[in-house]
């Protein structure tokens, strides 16, 4: 099978859209790709600060998300970051010409909307087939309402 576009499984567009292309998906997984240069969003001094990394991570879980609703026959729709956990990385910054990919691993899901996911970051390529060591890894955890203009809109009642 092959993986939909990512502007088709992500509600961002235009330069906010960081990630080039969903390579593989599963129930569970999702693995995405990013190529990093001058024309990057947020590159600067050669490279994309590693801080970037969650938008990638949580760019990869909305990708995820959007591939489960299509498989539902449903509509992509919005969520949000909730914070991330134990987020670390081995770099200062991905630099230009980096190839990376983005693995998000779901490890709960919550009637409620509420999951989390095991994220981490790798250099395409590798030494023959050997798993490459992270670039960044964390846990995200992500909120996705049934409907977010109701949900949004309760949260601004009770502000």
């Amino acid at each position: 099978m092959t993986p939909p576009a990512i502007g088709s499984l992500v509600p961002h567009a235009g330069a906010m859209l960081l990630l080039d292309r969903v390579l593989d998906v599963t129930a569970e997984t999702l693995r995405a790709e990013v190529r990093i240069h001058p024309g990057s969003m947020f590159c600067t001094d050669g490279g994309v600060g590693s801080w970037v990394g969650v938008e990638y991570m949580a760019q990869a879980v909305a990708a995820h998300a959007g591939w489960l609703a299509q498989q539902k026959g449903q509509a992509v729709k919005p969520g949000f970051l909730l914070g991330s956990r134990r987020y670390s990385t081995t770099q200062p910054q991905f630099a230009c010409g980096d190839v990376l990919h983005v693995y998000v691993q779901q490890v709960l899901r919550g009637e409620n909307g509420l999951a989390a996911f095991e994220c981490r970051i790798v250099r395409a390529g590798g030494d023959c087939g050997a798993e490459p060591a992270p670039l960044a890894s964390g846990t995200l955890t992500v909120f996705q309402p049934d409907d977010v203009n109701e949900f949004l809109q309760e949260k601004t009642k009770n502000e």
